[in-house]
């Protein structure tokens, strides 16, 4: 900060440094964020039973515990599993049931190898779930009165069963080593029940969130017509998710069976309601669409502390049962609240504006200003007219051929000499932006929100990268490339790449601009071991870099900032930055190599003096975000297109303009070639070509970074 700033504007610094309220924001957004409630109930439920009741927290209490988690929680986890899937499934308990009935009966009463046992158990909750599946998923039926059906029907089956096994159950008495082992017997002192159920809970955390079923699971609980339309064949899905729900009931009635070994007429009663407000305290959503491993187990361990709690103190089940449909209800409530106004709450404190400080605009209309106005472009030639939309960056050949991208995810190539027929050269999708040619011809683009492709001579489209290494600090996953922008590449291959902000897509560029916040970064792509890492992190809209002939450094721009550096990534100075151009009269875009050994850049839109005291005063740029409609924010203007030569000192050589903006009103990147000058704009439909008054008539980009041999003079 400058010496003469008021104390406000330190105030308003300090602010803005100190209390990043962006931080709240980025947490908000976690999806994480949603197990916040039920962790902190369950941490304040742990401290609170275990201060008033002896010996809650004992061993021989949480190993108790642990036996009831374990069975308990695959039913909660089974529930979850159908409620992502957007249905509910209230025969949970029933299926439960049968599974310990018939358990016992199998061991006790007819002495069968504990393995049959446990194949028949889990074909019986396959057909249960089956008869689930076939009704909800195939013939269409509520799943609300389809699995209360159920669970009067296997209800029955239990009672008519139990009453006339009952004293066959009691009498009877296996042993089998497994079974015991299974009831009672631990692997380094985990029992055995717990290390089955934490198996199944990993084996589904990973087909949830890292593999395509789980995906698709989510998907139909989300919107099942979309899934649907999408290709995913919703019905099975539907089908297998309450075949799998069954079979993890039955074997927690299994488990159940071997831990007691006895059953009793109320076994199960009531299971289901305590499963719900299990499923739903942990936050999966009754809707559909959101729920996890984690929420399971969460909710799990809240309501069976709840439970066993309420239990030592003394009070009776009526009363607890009341306790927890009060807790389901409330949990409800809470929920259907938070997912309402959950993203009305995140609009308002996501977008956080940083103070920042910028000088003075350099003059533009004095006497002498490197910066002097003038029209030289707006008699430009026009190439494309209407054929394209968007030409973020342009690049030519070395047979004069012409590219660029569009909005629609093209590659367009105009055939040299006079760039008058067109083909669409490559189909990548996304928006192409920053574009650069390798040794072998091969064409380099960055796409906004995909990453960095690779287009060969034969037009073969190849991901190259879209994510590089995760910070360490940030709270956002910044390992996802959300707006590479621009690109050029060292002689030994190494690519380097800006990438604008970590916090906003493409279309919401004008938001970082508000915030002016350090979230962009150069990121390096190393071909020969295919491996990406950020090169300089915490840059202000990082948006453009030229390569320097030295071979061992590059120019970037900060588009907010108004300035242009040079970072050395090899050398004497490897590692270092130096600051080229530290006060532009507007945003800096693409840089690019000129003739004569100097730099082309970009000004994607020039200052103004509101926007300038805008940007310190956070606080009004705060305000302006919630209560404005983002069309009347304040912007950058990028009404007047503007081309300036620079040299590696940072001096103004030349600029060139197009005052009214008739043909470049926003000109983002330019590319010489063979004495002309070449440019594109993302918000315009066309490209522009000027005349370099002495140029060098025969020099082409390719030409100066990889050597004459191969280039093939018009």
């Amino acid at each position: 900060m400058a010496s003469n700033d008021s104390l406000s504007d330190r105030l308003a610094f300090l602010r803005s440094r100190l209390f990043p309220d962006h931080v709240v924001g980025e947490i908000m957004s976690k999806r994480w964020i949603d197990n916040a409630i039920p962790f902190t109930a369950l941490v304040l439920t742990i401290i609170v039973l275990g201060s008033i009741i002896p010996d809650f927290l004992s061993l021989s209490s949480l190993s108790d515990f642990s036996r009831q988690f374990a069975e308990f929680g695959l039913v909660v986890l089974a529930l979850t599993i159908v409620m992502i899937s957007g249905g509910i499934d209230l025969s949970v308990a029933a299926v439960f049931s049968l599974a310990v009935l018939f358990s016992l009966i199998g061991v006790n009463v007819y002495e069968l190898p504990v393995p049959a046992v446990l194949v028949g158990i889990l074909g019986l909750g396959m057909v249960c779930g089956a008869l689930n599946g076939v009704l909800i998923g195939y013939l269409r039926l509520r799943a609300f009165l389809t699995t209360l059906v159920s669970l009067i029907i296997f209800r029955s089956i239990y009672e008519i069963v139990f009453v006339k096994m009952s004293t066959a159950i009691m009498s009877g008495f296996s042993d089998s080593d497994l079974w015991l082992f299974i009831g009672e017997g631990s692997i380094l002192g985990v029992p055995v029940s717990l290390v089955i159920t934490l198996v199944i809970a990993l084996a589904w955390h990973i087909v949830l969130s890292r593999m395509r079923p789980g995906w698709r699971l989510t998907a139909v609980g989300g919107a099942r017509r979309s899934a649907f339309n999408a290709g995913i064949d919703v019905r099975l899905m539907v089908f297998s998710t309450y075949v799998a729900s069954s079979m993890m009931c039955a074997l927690a009635g299994f488990l159940f069976a071997a831990r007691l070994g006895s059953t009793g007429s109320d076994t199960g009663v009531g299971l289901e309601v305590q499963a719900l407000t299990a499923a739903v305290l942990g936050g999966t959503a009754i809707g559909g669409g959101r729920g996890s491993v984690a929420k399971a187990i969460i909710g799990s361990l809240l309501v069976l502390l709840l439970t066993n709690g309420l239990i030592n103190l003394g009070i009776s089940g009526p009363i607890t049962s009341t306790i927890l449909g009060a807790v389901l209800i409330l949990a409800v409530f809470i929920d259907m609240r938070w997912q309402k106004h959950r993203h009305r709450i995140l609009a308002k404190i996501y977008v956080s504006p940083t103070y920042l400080d910028l000088p003075p605009a350099p003059a533009i209309d004095a006497p002498g200003s490197p910066y002097a106005l003038n029209d030289r472009l707006r008699s430009v030639e026009i190439i494309g007219l209407g054929e394209i939309e968007g030409p973020e960056d342009v690049i030519l050949d070395r047979q004069d051929n012409l590219y660029c991208g569009t909005r629609h995810g093209d590659i367009v190539r105009f055939f040299g000499p006079d760039h008058k027929r067109s083909e669409i050269f490559a189909h990548i999708g996304g928006h192409p932006l920053g574009m650069a040619f390798d040794r072998d011809d091969n064409l380099l683009v960055c796409i906004g929100g995909m990453g960095l492709f690779q287009v060969a001579p034969d037009k073969t489209v190849t991901k190259l990268t879209d994510e590089t290494n995760r910070s360490w600090t940030s709270i956002v996953d910044d390992s996802r490339l959300r707006l590479a922008d621009d690109v050029d590449i060292a002689p030994d291959g190494r690519v380097y790449f800006s990438e604008a902000t970590i916090r906003y897509e493409q279309e919401d560029w004008a938001t970082d601009a508000l915030e002016s916040r350090a979230s962009g970064r150069m990121i390096c792509y190393d071909p020969k071991t295919g491996r990406t890492h950020t090169e300089i992190p915490k840059l202000v809209f990082a948006n453009g870099v030229a390569m320097c002939p030295d071979g061992q450094s590059f120019m970037f721009a900060e588009s907010w900032t108004c300035s242009i550096s040079r970072y050395y990534f090899d050398g004497p100075k490897k590692g270092t930055i130096e600051k080229v151009i530290d006060n532009l009269p507007g945003y800096p875009d693409n840089i690019n190599r000129a003739s004569d050994g100097n730099y082309w850049m970009a000004l994607l839109g020039m200052r103004g003096p509101a926007l300038d005291l805008a940007l310190k005063m956070p606080g009004f740029r705060k305000r302006m975000a919630r209560r404005v409609a983002p069309d009347q924010w304040l912007y950058p203007n990028i009404n007047t297109g503007c081309v300036v030569k620079f040299n590696e000192k940072g001096e103004i050589l030349d600029s060139l303009w197009d005052l009214g903006g008739l043909n470049h009103p926003m000109i983002t990147s330019m590319r010489e070639h063979r004495g002309w000058l070449y440019l594109g704009g993302v918000s315009n439909n066309r490209i522009g070509r000027y005349r370099i008054p002495g140029a060098d008539p025969n020099w082409c980009g390719q030409d100066d970074y990889w050597g004459p041999a191969t280039c093939s003079p018009r």
